[in-house]
């Protein structure tokens, strides 16, 4: 399914990308998706702030009982004079939520037709850094999995751009399956999940493996919604190249609109199995609106 189209009939319209390299050297085009991230962050009102429970801190909790095990030096020995039990003193820990962001990279990401403004992984770019902004701002901890360490820092936004710069092209269209996120932290898996449905399930239930929770976010372009395609066309594979030629490709939109129901089904599916959401989010729609669908999927797993 992840093709790209060139129409090799003289009389139609172009809707290929010719510059797939350029397309995916992400080290020139980041400065300026980095502003537009941080654009995207600045209309969306962040709500998520670190979750509170026991630990080391400075602000006073609760008192609890008692028990084996805790030192005689934390018995809060006035609160203990009030009754027969012995009770120790709990102080606040500001435990930040930690979320994992992973974008797809791949050439399928470099696909932008003449109904689009960007390539899908310009728009995947902007989501995950704008994202990552607003994590911060709200508290949070934020890595790019496999890339980098999370970190709460105000320069995370540029930490992270910086290692998409320098990132190998590894050509994965899924994050690896052998790297399960912890029970309390979460994933951002952003990418146009055209890969086989078998494998999505391996990623999703390689991540999810501790209880993690995550968040599939597919970008599409318009034209492979709506396959505005006729005459003699030319279909190539940009991982490997395959090309496939259609003589009237009108005639293949309703198999392939069914087609593409059913695998983002088999998606939604996968996700709700897992206890993970799933959006879809076109290049010819403001960034921001899947970012606030991020941000609500976000905080309702905070709550």
């Amino acid at each position: 399914m992840a093709v790209r189209a060139e129409l090799v009939d003289s009389s139609a319209v172009r809707i290929v990308s010719r510059h797939e390299e350029a397309a995916l050297d992400l080290a020139g085009s980041l400065p300026r998706l980095l502003v537009a991230a941080r654009r995207a962050s600045a209309t969306v009102v962040h709500g998520l702030h670190g979750r509170r429970r026991a630990g080391v801190g400075e602000n006073f909790w609760q008192f609890r009982r008692f028990s084996a095990g805790d030192a005689p030096g934390r018995i809060d020995w006035r609160r203990s004079a009030r009754d027969e039990h012995l009770y120790v003193r709990e102080q606040e820990w500001e435990a930040a939520h930690t979320v994992w962001i992973w974008i797809d990279r791949s050439r399928s990401m470099a696909f932008r037709s003449s109904l689009a403004p960007v390539p899908k992984i310009e728009r995947a770019v902007v989501l995950g850094l704008a994202l990552a902004d607003l994590l911060v701002r709200g508290g949070e901890r934020v890595g790019l999995l496999g890339l980098s360490r999370p970190t709460a820092s105000r320069l995370a936004t540029e930490r992270l751009a910086q290692a998409l710069a320098y990132a190998p092209d590894d050509g994965g269209h899924l994050p690896p399956a052998t790297a399960p996120i912890a029970r309390l932290a979460e994933a951002v898996v952003i990418g146009d999940l055209l890969a086989p449905e078998e494998e999505i399930e391996a990623a999703v239930a390689g991540l999810a493996g501790r209880g993690g929770r995550g968040h599939l976010v597919m970008i599409a372009d318009p034209a492979e919604e709506t396959f505005p395609f006729w005459g003699r066309t030319e279909f190539i594979d940009p991982d490997g190249g395959l090309r496939l030629v259609a003589g009237r490709a009108e005639e293949w939109r309703a198999g392939y609109e069914e087609r593409l129901a059913r695998h983002r089904a088999a998606v939604a599916g996968i996700a709700r199995r897992h206890g993970w959401s799933f959006i879809i989010h076109r290049t010819d729609r403001p960034a921001t609106e899947a970012l606030l669908g991020l941000h609500a999927q976000l905080g309702e797993a905070e709550r």
